[in-house]
This record gives structure tokens, C-alpha cells and sequence, in this order.
């Protein structure tokens, strides 16, 4: 027979309210109460009706997540992993469940959006993505639900808890990084300029060379919507008749593309073509040449959005905070100090 919570508080010697109270962490209990019923819940084995809390406390204890594209798409990314890993070991801490999007278009995902908010199927909501001219944000913003982004916003700043890199500073450091191994001929390849990480590393990358007195060449830059254009990229880049010695590169995923182009048409990493690119995940580390990238710490911008989206939903804050997370370059095999020759 299943133990209750009047067991529970005949045991302690306490009233089933104050085992109640035990339950939901009430301030109005004191750390030595609380203690001693839950040590008397675990040695009655006692588990808690979750159906039963949630009812009581009008609250889901699950966490909405809006994935960048389908949830299919985004897991084959490294970078959604390992935000959700950092989400989820989180949320487990703090007795939450997560809840995924799971449309298969913008429109689908946005809809699941609205069924989360409406249905009350969710606490808050932790947007992985910043995209202009997106209806998610606003719609959050009117709903009052809490939400955290994944990013920083494209608008409305003040009113949007975010949790982001430099992403504009990292992008100029990693094409400075090239400079300093005498680089002058730095293509670039981007990503959709509807995201915000794009336009801010395409920029931090303008702003390297702006900066070292390097033109801004049309030809070496390129920012596609799908990593389908890469392979073309590559191939219009090394087909100039003065093609670039080096590449920053959005992230790891599309390197790794970059790097099977080269590989098929035996242009040498890093001798001919030096690459860096961002996130630091499993795939710089094992890819043949291994990848020079830019540690993003994305585990730790999903833990941040985590904890700032809990601490959201237990307490609103006056205002809206922002954590920038730093970066670091983690150097490897793709990028090498040019020769006079090699720049010729």
C-alpha cells in the first residue's frame, strides 16, 4: 500500500499541511523541520505524486524548448546537442522536465509555440536561436510566459533575458588570429544573415580586416542559407586567380565540408588553405586535419539559459539581465604560420 502524506506526518509528528509545505520548499518552514520530514519521507519510502504537486502548485515543472529548425535537423548540428545536454542536465537538478518543438517547418514550430503557451503545458520557454523577423520572440513577449533566448536578440534588448557569446569580437579574433600567421588573403564563409550570429561574426570578420588595413574583397566572402552551397563556395574561392591562403568559417559542421572539398580536390590543410571555425566541438577534435575552432562554450550558454530561466519562473526579475559567455581559441592542425611562397 502506498505510503501518504498523513504517514508522512503522523511519523514526524507533524500536521499533513507542514509535510505539504515540505513538499513545495515553503520559506514558511524552518531548514530543521524540513529535514527531519524528509528524512522521515525517504525511510517510509514516500515518492511524490508529481499530477498531484503540479495541481496544487499550478505549475508543469517542464521547460518548453524551440529548437532553430526541425528537432531532426537541428541533432545532426553538434551545437543543439550539446545546448540540450547542458538544458536537460540542469533541469534534472531542478526536478524539471523538458519539452521539445517539434514542427518540421517555421510555421510548425511557431504553432507548437503557441500550443505550449496556451495549453499551459509549460513553465517557460528557452529559445535556442535569434532570427529576424521571427514571430516566436514577439509572441512570448505578449503571452508574459517566461522565456530566456539562446542568442542575442535582433530587437527589443532591454526586455529579453539572453544568454550569448561575443559573437562579434570572437569572429575578429579568429580572422586577427590568421593575420598574425601572415595571412592577407582571408575568405570567409558565413551562414543565413537572417540569424544574428551570422551577421555579428560576418561582421567581427569585416571588422579584422578594416582593421589591418586589408581590403574587403566581394569575391573571398560568402554567407549561404544552406550548407548544400558550400561545396560550390570552395570551389569558386580556390578557382580565383588569387585565392585565399586562409578561412574563418562559421562552425564546425560546415568545415568539416570545407575540409572533404579539399580533401577531393587535393588542395593541402593547412599548407595551401588554413581554416578556422567556431564551436570546439567532437568533430574539431577528431577531423583529419584536426580543426583550429573557437571554443563557444556551448554547454555552458545552455546551462546559463537554464538557470536564468528557473530562476525566472520562481522569482520575475525587475529587469531583463544579459550573460555573455567568453570564448577562446583552441588551436589545432588547420592553421599554420604562411610562408613567402605559399603567398605567391
Amino acid at each position: 500500500m502506498a505510503v501518504t502524506i498523513k504517514d508522512v506526518a503522523k511519523k514526524a509528528n507533524v500536521s499533513p499541511s507542514t509535510v505539504s509545505r515540505v513538499i513545495s520548499d515553503s520559506p514558511r518552514i524552518s531548514e530543521q523541520t524540513k529535514r527531519k520530514v524528509r528524512r522521515v519521507m525517504e525511510e517510509m519510502g514516500y515518492h511524490l505524486n508529481y499530477n498531484a504537486r503540479v495541481l496544487a502548485q499550478q505549475k508543469t515543472r517542464t521547460i518548453g524548448v524551440v529548437m532553430k529548425k526541425s528537432s531532426s535537423d537541428s541533432l545532426h548540428d553538434p551545437f543543439f546537442p550539446e545546448v540540450l545536454r547542458a538544458i536537460s542536465t540542469y533541469c534534472n537538478k531542478e526536478d524539471y522536465s523538458i519539452m521539445l518543438t517539434t514542427g518540421e517547418s517555421e510555421e510548425e514550430i511557431f504553432e507548437d509555440v503557441v500550443k505550449m503557451v496556451r495549453g499551459r503545458r509549460v513553465d517557460g520557454i528557452i529559445v535556442t536561436y535569434s532570427k529576424r523577423n521571427d514571430k516566436v520572440i514577439p509572441y512570448l513577449m505578449e503571452s508574459k510566459l517566461p522565456f530566456v533566448l539562446v542568442g542575442s536578440p535582433v530587437e527589443a534588448e532591454e526586455e529579453v533575458i539572453y544568454v550569448d557569446n561575443d559573437n562579434l569580437k570572437a569572429a575578429e579574433n579568429a580572422t586577427d588570429y590568421l593575420v598574425n600567421l601572415g595571412h592577407e588573403r582571408i575568405g570567409y564563409i558565413g551562414g543565413d544573415l537572417d540569424y544574428d550570429v551570422s551577421i555579428t561574426r560576418f561582421e567581427g570578420y569585416q571588422a579584422s580586416l578594416t582593421k589591418n588595413k586589408f581590403p574587403l574583397i566581394e569575391a573571398y566572402m560568402e554567407n549561404p542559407k544552406t550548407k548544400a552551397e558550400v561545396e560550390q563556395i570552395v570551389l569558386s574561392f580556390m578557382g580565383l586567380k588569387k585565392p585565399p591562403t586562409a578561412l574563418v568559417v562559421t562552425d564546425d559542421l560546415v568545415a568539416l565540408k570545407v575540409l572533404q572539398v579539399c580533401r577531393r580536390e587535393k588542395i593541402s590543410v593547412p599548407k595551401e588553405l588554413s581554416i578556422i571555425s567556431f564551436n570546439n566541438s567532437i568533430i574539431a577534435q577528431v577531423s583529419s586535419p584536426t580543426l583550429t575552432s573557437v571554443d563557444t562554450q556551448v554547454f555552458q550558454l545552455g546551462h546559463e539559459a537554464a538557470k536564468c530561466l528557473i530562476e525566472e519562473i520562481n522569482e520575475a526579475s525587475a529587469y531583463k539581465k544579459s550573460i555573455i559567455i567568453p570564448t577562446v581559441i583552441e588551436k589545432r592542425e588547420s592553421c599554420k604560420m604562411l610562408t613567402e611562397e605559399a603567398s605567391n
